[in-house]
């Protein structure tokens, strides 16, 4: 797969597309992926937002967005973007504001093209993490954690 730019995070490697002036989609890679840097102005952007967010949990992230979705999809994606830093909402609270079902916004949350930036990790199970990149266990899991975890502390020490 070709990517614009791959950027190292602490949890992975993040692979970074952009077309046309806008971003269209991060990958997670294996971390040992190799960094690659930005190939043009865009994914230059996007590294730098990703390198402020992971300094300040708080960033707000101001990208060119290509979101590709059927028009629930990009309901859901919207209102993920108006969740806070720090904070979650259930699959069934999200539901509930946009009139659906929780499966249905769980399907719209694992189809997100642009996770971190668009944050699908701040939306959870009743009463567990749920599942993160249509994944229920393993990395997806434990990358979904690190970023609550991120995000959190910086809440309780503000």
């Amino acid at each position: 797969m070709s990517y614009q730019a791959i950027f190292i995070a602490p949890f992975a490697a993040l692979g970074i597309r952009a077309a046309q002036g806008v971003l269209t989609s991060i990958d997670f890679l294996p971390a040992s992926t190799p960094p690659q840097a930005a190939q043009d102005e865009v994914s230059g952007q996007v590294c730098a937002q990703l390198a402020a967010y992971l300094s300040d949990p708080a960033f707000a992230f101001d990208l060119p967005l290509a979101l590709d979705g059927t028009p629930f999809r990009s309901e859901v994606w919207r209102a993920l973007c108006g969740i806070p830093s720090g904070e979650t909402l259930t699959y069934s609270e999200l539901a509930r504001r946009l009139g659906s079902a929780p499966r249905a916004v769980g399907q719209a949350c694992g189809a997100n093209p642009i996770p971190i930036v668009v944050p699908c990790h701040r939306v959870v199970a009743k009463n567990a993490l749920g599942g993160f990149m249509n994944h229920s266990a393993g990395d997806p899991l434990v990358i979904k954690r690190w970023l609550l975890n991120h995000e959190q502390a910086q809440r309780r020490s503000a």
